[in-house]
């Protein structure tokens, strides 16, 4: 039997578990919108939440050369992706559902 997975508007695959977590993208009534955000699942400590790290470049005109820089998100996991340190995922923005929290992992990358 499988879970009735909700269309979120973007191309993403499915999870496959099922959950019954109301602020699943995919089985609840949480809706994405705004930024994609390609990143690393840092820690998965805190409960249905995980730390979402991304690495990019700067471009700084004084030095004509470019710095990294690395940002960190708090992202909303849902228990049907089944995600792990070290995980590539990419999230995408929505309500706010904490203090920190307004973003949504939307697809766990293999």
């Amino acid at each position: 039997m499988t879970a009735k997975v909700k269309n979120i508007g973007i191309e993403v695959a499915a999870p496959q578990g099922e959950c019954n977590d109301p602020n699943c993208p995919f089985h609840g009534d949480l809706s994405v919108r705004g930024q994609i955000i390609d990143g690393v699942v840092e820690t998965i400590k805190m409960n249905k939440t995980v730390i979402v790290k991304r690495d990019y470049l700067q471009f700084v005109k004084k030095y004509e050369r470019y710095e990294k820089r690395t940002s960190r998100f708090a992202a909303h996991a849902a228990p049907c992706l089944g995600l792990k340190a070290g995980d590539s995922v990419k999230i995408m923005e929505c309500r706010p559902i904490s203090k920190t929290v307004a973003f949504a992992v939307i697809e766990k990358k293999e």
